[in-house]
């Protein structure tokens, strides 16, 4: 299987969008709704296997909230980081990881597996002149 990373990026925000309330894009936005979701920087590693068999991508993706009242937006964000883990990991298996997506008709995800795993970075964040409470999520991603 080759790995499309704009297909994993696509496929991560369709999903975090699925949370209560949460905004989620495939890249970086101009313009935030909080709380927001997207993809943000990424590394790749090829050739983990050989002929291409396998590479792995370290994808950072980033929430941020509000900063209208500093305990209100952190405590959100502090909610938002496990609520979001368990939200993107309960799609793997489930046609991003690999597997067949029935209703939409796909034959196979864009990545073999992923696991969200870590969070790192809880700060205050400058998005397009607006200060935001944000935090990555690192996400590694074979395929």
């Amino acid at each position: 299987m080759s790995m499309s990373i704009s297909g994993v990026r696509s496929a991560l925000a369709a999903v975090a969008a699925t949370a209560p309330g949460v905004t989620a894009t495939p890249y970086v936005p101009d313009s935030v709704s909080v709380p927001h979701f997207f993809t943000a920087e990424y590394d790749v590693e090829f050739d983990k296997a050989m002929g291409r068999g396998m590479d792995s991508v370290s994808l950072t993706c980033r929430i941020l909230t509000s900063r209208a009242d500093d305990l209100t937006g952190q405590v959100s964000l502090d909610n938002l980081i496990m609520t979001m883990k368990a939200t993107l990991e309960g799609a793997r298996g489930n046609g991003l990881g690999g597997t067949s997506l029935a209703a939409s008709g796909a034959v196979a995800g864009p990545c073999d597996d992923f696991v969200v795993r870590r969070a790192q970075a809880m700060r205050m964040y400058d998005h397009d002149g607006i200060h935001y409470y944000g935090v990555d999520l690192i996400i590694d991603i074979i395929g």
